[in-house]
């Protein structure tokens, strides 16, 4: 596949990149890691979306329920991981975890920040497509979560992630609709009006509606297994997991085993 620079970053221009988001997160890099800082809407949101993830593995892969690390001899790749703040509770599953990221500030952040944890994790700046050009193995899970809405190419992207998917391994895509609500919400409200993430973090444009997701995944030869909301209780401050999907939604889907 042919590859264009951004001549303004001196960044490749891929399916997976592009220029200005790698920019944008990289500025934010240092962080990652503060719960009250740039991403605190994520450290928020982390518990559900982890509790999800964890029970959502346990019920595919038929893993005895209750262990300390459920996820063991598991491999899982975590595209566009950032500061490695789903990588790092992967890995204390017991996964063996690969986390990817185009930006190099947000690798090097994640690198310090497991090792200061004692959490051994394969750390890459790179792209989907760079892994499949190097014959990387596929993986039992792949995580691809809030990050096919910031790609220059997200239904390539999409296919791209899926073939490294293993036969009978699973994919969670995790991004928000392309919703009046949504602009609303988490564009207007949590960026201009509450100030939760800083001005500029999403471009409602590069929203996806749920299908925009699921058609590249099925064209790939994964299956679909669920569509799940994840909504925002402004009494409790919590998130729970809801059959809304008209702001942030998370699709399941799986390749069949052969």
């Amino acid at each position: 596949m042919a590859r264009t620079i951004d001549a303004s970053t001196d960044v490749p221009v891929t399916p997976s990149i592009d220029p200005a988001e790698v920019a944008k997160f990289s500025a934010m890099a240092a962080d990652w890691w503060n719960p009250n800082g740039k991403f605190k809407p994520l450290h928020r949101f982390n518990p559900v979306r982890l509790k999800f993830l964890r029970e959502t593995a346990e019920a595919h892969f038929g893993l005895k329920l209750g262990l300390r690390a459920p996820l063991e001899g598991l491999r899982l790749l975590d595209i566009g991981c950032g500061g490695g703040l789903v990588s790092e509770p992967m890995a204390r599953l017991g996964a063996k975890v690969t986390g990817v990221d185009a930006s190099e500030a947000n690798i090097k952040t994640a690198l310090t920040h497991a090792v200061e944890q004692g959490l051994r994790i394969d750390y890459r700046a790179g792209t989907a497509e760079g892994l499949l050009a190097s014959g990387e193995p596929p993986f039992d899970i792949v995580l691809n979560l809030e990050v096919v809405e910031h790609v220059a190419d997200p239904a390539q992207f999409l296919a791209d992630t899926a073939r490294l998917v293993n036969p009978g391994g699973l994919m969670v895509v995790a991004t928000l609709n392309k919703t009046a609500k949504a602009l609303a919400t988490a564009v207007i409200g949590a960026e201009y009006i509450l100030g939760w993430l800083p001005r500029g973090t999403h471009d409602w444009s590069k929203f996806l509606d749920p299908e925009d997701v699921r058609a590249p995944l099925s064209g790939a030869g994964l299956t679909i297994k669920d569509t799940v909301g994840v909504v925002f209780q402004p009494l409790s401050g919590q998130w729970r997991i809801a059959g809304d999907t008209s702001v942030n939604y998370m699709v399941v889907a799986a390749r069949p085993a052969t």
